[in-house]
């Protein structure tokens, strides 16, 4: 299951959001996108866990919450258009 992860807080790592998530289960990868030119965080990012079940909890669990000072929002990610 693919995770989207927005809200994050500018210092948020690719390893600190994955520690956040392995707590629900397996994490394959965890992603904070940043931007090409500055390499500053873009305040979102990514999270796949590979049990769909593990990955709804997380979901559930974690939307809304309080995360490095920032009230994070959690959603299944939705392919590009």
């Amino acid at each position: 299951m693919n995770i989207y992860v927005s809200h994050l807080s500018w210092g948020t790592s690719s390893e600190g959001l994955g520690n956040l998530f392995m707590q629900f289960g397996e994490v394959a990868s965890a992603n904070v996108i940043t931007d090409r030119e500055t390499g500053r965080s873009r305040g979102f990012g990514f999270v796949e866990m590979p049990d769909e079940g593990q990955g709804q909890s997380a979901i559930d669990a974690l939307n809304g919450t309080d995360f490095e000072g920032m009230t994070i929002i959690v959603n299944v990610a939705r392919p590009k258009t």
